[in-house]
């Protein structure tokens, strides 16, 4: 069978665009972003920023296979324990209970939280067949007596699966001061434009300031 030169021109260009279909639908699975989204980052790391994709490539690759769970609070690391965890300078005796690892980072980014974490990677949900054991909740309590924890902040979500996850904690922690964060009104926010849930959320949470 002869292929003629122009029939190898024609297959190579089919390649091709099945490689740029294939890095499109690649990009999609990333949250918030769609087909034209993830056209747009492919035509740009291929037609503008070449060096910037073999990075982000050769990155992502290394990431993949070197990152995995601290062994103790279980937020993403490529060593056995995460930056926080390995950080002598951090108050050992509080706790930070949050649900997911991009939690963490959004706390830390405040730097006004000086303790530890344990990160829960989800939330309790019957409905979904998520319990306990598939949160480390067993871990996180043994963690809290061999570790001498005075107080553990319960950092889920305003959700009626975070809040079940929060009662469910509390109810099976004794002896040490368990607080959980405030959700409310945001700095400069006026009440008019703040929802209901926002508002009553707030109200719960209020604090005293006269303290006579």
């Amino acid at each position: 069978m002869v292929i003629l030169k122009k029939d190898l021109l024609s297959l190579k260009i089919n390649m091709n665009q099945d490689l740029l279909n294939d890095l499109i639908n690649a990009l999609t699975i990333l949250p918030g972003v769609g087909k034209k989204s993830a056209q747009r980052m492919a035509l740009y790391l291929l037609d503008k920023n070449k060096d910037g994709a073999s990075i982000l490539a050769k990155t992502l690759d290394e990431a993949v296979n070197a990152i995995n769970r601290c062994s103790r609070c279980r937020m993403l690391t490529s060593n056995n324990l995460c930056r926080v965890c390995s950080d002598t300078s951090r108050d050992k005796k509080s706790l930070c209970v949050v649900e997911s690892p991009s939690d963490v980072l959004a706390i830390e980014s405040t730097g006004g939280f000086r303790g530890q974490y344990f990160v829960l990677l989800g939330r309790l949900s019957p409905i979904d067949g998520i319990s306990p054991e598939d949160l480390g909740i067993n871990d996180l309590l043994k963690l809290i007596k061999i570790e001498n924890i005075e107080e553990v902040i319960l950092a889920t979500s305003s959700t009626v699966e975070g809040d079940a996850t929060a009662i469910y904690i509390t109810d099976h922690i004794k002896g040490i001061k368990v607080s959980r964060i405030s959700y409310g009104i945001p700095i400069g926010g006026e009440l008019e434009y703040v929802d209901g849930n926002t508002i009553a959320r707030a109200i719960q949470g209020r604090t005293e300031i006269n303290v006579d």
